[in-house]
């Protein structure tokens, strides 16, 4: 799950047909809604003081689908994002260029023909969860399984159009504050589009199994209140109950999407912080887990970690 979720979310809002049988579409929360949520709003995910040379960084982890509610900031994470002089995420996704770069890569290939019965599924399944079918034929099949795959959480009330990663990328601008993208988007891609024919294969029939057999939303659901509740132990013991690593090729995506992205993540992260700036880091929240987790690889590097603990 990455930002182009967001750019493809924001692009299907109004595409699909919505009959009863369709899952709500997510709305743009109301002024009034906007003051309620503001003044409710509670502290949620995961965050961590990164100290070192006299300044002090955050880390925040992040989910990427969300319900209206999470997307107001609570006060410690506000607090914490005032106080950095830089806002940091995967990719700033309010960027025209890089929203420009996204699209573009997320185009069909031509060397990339799937058998007819695999788009038959994708198709089944587009269908099925009120996705206009075209997307088929104008989006690369491994971005329509994923995009897919996180769709499914609408059955859970989530959407990736409530992801706070926006959220953030918008109150930098608010506060005047520079964002910074941790990534490009060409790195994002080239980790979401499958290496050689096979595992483009291999990807989409993962994310299918988990689609057919229902599996796929209880798992979104389950990680996502796990992040609403700041429950870092569940979060930690992800590979133990999602059900999403039974193969082999499920288990390198995984290291692709997250081992081998960190240190990336970290040295950028670092390079913000030793310029002489602080830095507010909001990122996915697989991403701060394990021995190659942000928080311990930023310890690593010298700094000094803490987590913060939100109040109930």
């Amino acid at each position: 799950m990455t930002a182009f979720l967001i750019v493809l979310a924001s692009a299907l809002l109004h595409a699909a047909q919505a009959p009863a049988t369709c899952p709500p579409e997510a709305r743009q929360p109301s002024p009034a809604q906007v003051e309620e949520g503001t003044r409710n709003a509670r502290d949620r995910g995961f965050l961590w003081r990164a100290s070192k040379d006299g300044r002090t960084s955050y880390l925040y982890g992040t989910v990427h689908v969300g319900k209206m509610d999470w997307m107001f900031p609570g006060p410690e994470a506000l607090r914490a994002a005032r106080a950095s002089d830089v806002i940091a995420l995967e990719l700033d996704i309010l960027d025209p260029d890089i929203v420009g770069r996204l699209q573009a890569g997320m185009a069909p290939r031509t060397d990339r023909a799937l058998p007819e019965a695999l788009r038959a599924r994708l198709r089944a399944q587009l269908k099925a969860a009120c996705l206009p079918e075209p997307l088929l034929d104008q989006t690369a099949p491994e971005m329509v399984a994923t995009t897919l795959t996180v769709m499914a959480g609408r059955a859970e009330g989530l959407d990736p159009a409530y992801a706070v990663d926006a959220v953030y990328a918008s109150m930098a601008r608010a506060l005047k504050k520079p964002v910074s993208s941790l990534e490009t988007p060409e790195l994002q891609l080239k980790l979401l589009l499958g290496g050689t024919e096979a595992e483009t294969r291999a990807a989409i029939e993962s994310a299918l199994k988990e689609l057919e057999s229902g599996k796929a939303s209880p798992m979104l659901a389950r990680l996502a209140r796990a992040w609403s509740d700041g429950r870092l132990a569940e979060m930690e013991n992800y590979e133990a109950w999602c059900e999403c690593l039974e193969t082999e090729a499920d288990r390198l995506m995984m290291r692709r999407m997250l081992d081998e992205r960190n240190p990336g993540l970290a040295k950028s992260i670092d390079a913000i912080h030793a310029s002489g700036k602080s830095v507010f880091a909001a990122v996915g929240s697989l991403h701060m887990i394990g021995r190659l987790g942000l928080p311990a690889l930023l310890a690593e590097r010298g700094y000094k970690v803490e987590r913060v603990d939100f109040k109930p």
